[in-house]
């Protein structure tokens, strides 16, 4: 039987405001490299045959074709201008992606993700239709109105990562769903047309890479590689 495509949509779209710097996030150099490059680098590094689709502001779109001469990126990928919101960019990206196949919606700031964390991923969206990566919280949490707060049992809680893997014909159907702000993920637009939502084990090296104390994380991985 032959095996359905696989693709990947990194979706990069920040603009390095919490980092409190001029070059969007995605741009900034970890050991020496654009975060980007280093997701489309992972995603390689899982298989050399992934279709790769990058989501960009259209401004930032020549700014990464300069990136990848500079750095000689010669990993073939398709670049497309993303949307006013994230789900705009997802729906963007799904536009070149063939239904028969499964694709997942990663970060573009969590170059960290390890080839076994994708492979996993993969493995449990061919099972279940989708794949989300999860990790536990092991910080204690308190749930609050604005005035008084109690404590919640941690071990019911999960951070969620990417990335999220899915059915692409599903996925591009729960994406002509009208936008609402309580799309904070993709699995959100996913549940909320109807399917159900599959859980896999993420990793705790899969940071998303939003703070210095962020990027101090990941240089840290990557020199104990």
């Amino acid at each position: 039987m032959t095996k359905d495509k696989e693709y990947v949509i990194l979706v990069a779209g920040g603009k390095g405001l919490r980092m409190q710097s001029e070059t969007p996030k995605q741009f900034m150099l970890l050991a020496g490299k654009p975060v980007l490059m280093r997701s489309l680098e992972a995603f390689y590094a899982y298989s050399p045959t992934i279709k790769i689709i990058v989501v960009l502001p259209q401004e930032q779109i020549e700014y990464w074709f300069e990136l990848c001469r500079t750095h000689n990126c010669t990993i073939n990928h398709i670049v497309v201008a993303g949307g006013t919101e994230r789900f705009y960019s997802v729906q963007a990206g799904l536009a070149c992606v063939e239904t028969n196949s499964f694709v997942a919606i990663h970060d573009g700031v969590r170059p960290l993700v390890s080839p076994d964390c994708i492979a996993r991923g993969f493995a449990c969206a061919r099972q279940n239709g989708s794949a989300i990566p999860v990790i536990d919280s092991i910080d204690s949490l308190r749930i609050t109105d604005g005035e008084n707060s109690k404590p919640i049992d941690r071990t019911t809680i999960k951070r969620v990562q990417t990335p999220q893997i899915f059915n692409a014909e599903k996925l591009k159907q729960a994406y002509q769903q009208p936008y609402s702000p309580q799309f904070t993920d993709d699995a959100s637009v996913w549940e909320n047309a109807g399917f159900s939502v599959a859980l896999y084990e993420g990793e705790e090296r899969n940071v998303k890479l939003t703070t210095q104390v962020d990027f101090s994380l990941g240089e840290l991985f990557l020199s104990s590689e």
